[in-house]
């Protein structure tokens, strides 16, 4: 099966989570390429229609697999190729373009989420899975954290904690997140931004926990990445977290208040040791090759139509 992946690429890069699930795809057989589009806005990928049939029409695809509602909405534009589209949380989640996710919905011939929270709030009834993005748990995996330490020259002395994402991103709420470490002693908040992915697995076994502020997530790569390597969490109730983390002890939730985050991120830190993140990740198979298989029944559902 020949599958062309539609989804941005801003400046030649892909999300990884994307890139890695199409490299799982391929190595259980399935054929694929990327379109990526370069421009931004609705007009924007619009502006990409001739781009995109230019690539049908030489590639050939049986289908077509969009991740990100505008992304699947610009596929869906043609109706000779059926549409997959999967739908990772701020297509669901920004008022200004959860309109263009519904018709996206309407046109695609299966939609994928990747929480509960956002498949309910989509309202959308049939053609329709929850497949939450996997986590390369051969990258992601504990090591020790002297050695980490000391490979990003990290002060072994320090109390460390990683923040999910870079401190101007509004959505992930940092000023939450600075000034609860603020009201903590001697805390340093480390913010996830121009690390290379060998980089944040080193992170996230050098930190002493992990923090997630953020105001909507669909189901944060983040977390399910820390928990494989057994990285303590905190975290707001936001996206799929509270489902994915339940009973596992050192991955605390917290309300929106700073006292509190600040409260249970001591707790995290007090916790001492490694979590049994990793075993949840694996019992509730988010590894790329039992997502992977997962898509590929999609595709395989579609075919046989």
């Amino acid at each position: 099966m020949r599958i062309l992946i539609v989804c941005s690429g801003h400046a030649g890069k892909i999300a990884p989570f994307i890139t890695e699930q199409v490299n799982s795809l391929k190595g259980l057989g399935v054929e694929a390429d990327y379109f990526l589009v370069q421009q931004k806005g609705f007009m924007g990928y619009l502006r990409e229609q001739k781009h995109l049939m230019n690539k049908i029409k030489s590639y050939e695809p049986d289908l077509i697999h969009a991740h990100y509602g505008l992304s699947g909405l610009l596929a869906n534009l043609q109706r000779r190729i059926p549409v997959v589209t999967t739908y990772h949380g701020s297509d669901v989640n920004d008022a200004a373009v959860f309109p263009f996710s519904r018709v996206c919905m309407m046109l695609s011939v299966h939609n994928i989420f990747v929480s509960q929270k956002n498949r309910i709030k989509s309202k959308l009834t049939g053609r329709n899975s929850l497949i939450p993005c996997g986590v390369d748990t051969g990258l992601f995996k504990p090591s020790d954290i002297e050695f980490a330490r000391k490979e990003l020259g990290l002060d072994p002395a320090k109390k460390y904690v990683l923040f999910a994402g870079a401190f101007e991103n509004t959505v992930k709420n940092a000023a939450l997140a600075q000034k609860a470490s603020a009201l903590l002693q001697d805390v340093v908040l480390l913010e996830l931004k121009g690390y290379s992915r060998e980089q944040v697995v080193l992170l996230m076994n050098a930190v002493d926990a992990v923090l997630m502020t953020s105001f909507t997530e669909g189901s944060p790569q983040f977390i399910k990445e820390a928990m494989a390597c057994n990285c303590p969490i905190v975290s707001v109730p936001v996206g799929d977290v509270m489902e994915v983390t339940e009973g596992i002890e050192g991955c605390i939730i917290s309300t929106y208040e700073t006292e509190n985050v600040a409260e249970i991120l001591r707790t995290a830190m007090k916790f001492g040791k490694r979590t049994e993140g990793r075993q949840r990740i694996l019992e509730l198979e988010l590894d790329l090759e039992s997502v992977g298989k997962r898509v590929v029944e999609v595709y395989g559902a579609l075919s046989d139509k």
